[in-house]
């Protein structure tokens, strides 16, 4: 298929440059793809729409303050950095900019936090060597800024608690994201509370979420578009209560792209062994490929010609989804990562 069919035209004041004042206020487009109805509501429903016979998959991912502002030693600049991925303790995989600045050998000072360039990549990003540091992540949470999309605009060196809290889903719990699993960022404790009491169960699953999920699709053929590779983990009680769920005939709803794409990786390979299962997922989802596990999907409203609104219309078809999107543009639907929202059902 050509990336050319995944396009549609944005306007860009329905980008989410902010988050609502509440998470469960976002909009929800409720979508049946066996009958072709839609009906929007709001997100804080969500109990009332689900129910015994569904089951939620939540990825339980942690974004860490991935952003760094530094300079070379006795220059008055601004070097900034991006961590995307740790090789090994105190070593990172990182974009730099401006990287023209930062050969190998070069050092780049973070206050009293120093890290010196081991490798200039061929895709242009750098190996960072952090020095004289036992516990990295406890620095970073104290000199770190929220990794923000691209698309949502804060002035350079912006620290925002309003982002610090909101960029996070309130049930993450393990550290290791530069991006946030979004559709789970909608999601208030008195909404799972509500979801507990109607009988949907609730599973957690881990991804670790790269800067790749931003990555363009550069090829004219999406089918010739590689996926970086992400951290995932499903452990042996998910394991079980997905097996459990699934056998019992309730329907899986994956909260996000991420979870989907584990799942899914997980159904190639044969389902989800007993013992749970961990490694790199690398796939890419698009139309033509069948759903293994998957039954439902909540999600956000992405970007056009991207892999993740591609995954959308795999899961719901491409022509439903762009007609879908029209209508929710057409109706002026937040946008993306601080966007509204959409079930798939």
């Amino acid at each position: 298929m050509k990336l050319s069919d995944f396009e549609f035209s944005l306007p860009e004041r329905l980008i989410a440059q902010h988050p609502l004042p509440r998470r469960d206020q976002s909009r929800l487009m409720v979508v049946d793809r066996s009958s072709g109805q839609v009906e929007h509501r709001i997100f804080r429903d969500l109990p009332e729409i689900l129910g015994h016979r569904h089951f939620l998959v939540l990825n339980n991912t942690r974004v860490f303050p991935a952003r760094l502002r530094g300079r070379r030693p006795d220059k008055d600049e601004t070097i900034e950095v991006l961590l995307v991925q740790e090789v090994e303790k105190n070593l990172w995989r990182a974009l730099v900019r401006p990287a023209r600045k930062t050969p190998v050998g070069q050092v780049i000072e973070f206050g009293d936090l120093r890290a010196g360039v081991e490798e200039a990549l061929d895709d242009g990003s750098r190996l960072l060597r952090f020095r004289g540091i036992t516990d990295l992540m406890a620095r970073l949470d104290r000199i770190g800024e929220t990794p923000l999309p691209p698309y949502i605009r804060r002035p350079a060196g912006h620290h925002s608690p309003e982002d610090q809290e909101r960029y996070q889903t309130v049930y993450a719990a393990r550290t290791g994201s530069v991006a946030a699993p979004t559709a789970g960022l909608h999601f208030t404790t008195e909404v799972l509370s509500a979801l507990r009491r109607r009988e949907v169960g609730t599973c957690e699953i881990l991804l670790h979420v790269g800067y790749g999920t931003f990555k363009p699709i550069r090829c004219k053929d999406i089918e010739n578009h590689a996926m970086d590779g992400e951290y995932f983990e499903v452990g042996p009680r998910a394991a079980g209560c997905i097996s459990r769920y699934r056998r019992h005939g309730r329907r899986l709803i994956a909260v996000g792209t991420t979870v989907t794409r584990v799942l899914e990786h997980l159904g190639l390979q044969g389902g989800i062994p007993g013992q749970g299962s961990s490694g790199v997922c690398d796939l890419f989802i698009y139309p033509g490929h069948t759903f293994r596990l998957v039954d439902g999907l909540l999600t956000n409203f992405h970007l056009p010609r991207s892999t993740l609104f591609i995954l959308v219309c795999a899961f719901a078809g491409r022509d439903f989804m762009l007609e879908r999107y029209r209508d929710a543009i057409h109706r002026h639907y937040r946008f993306f990562s601080y966007g509204d929202c959409m079930l798939i059902l």
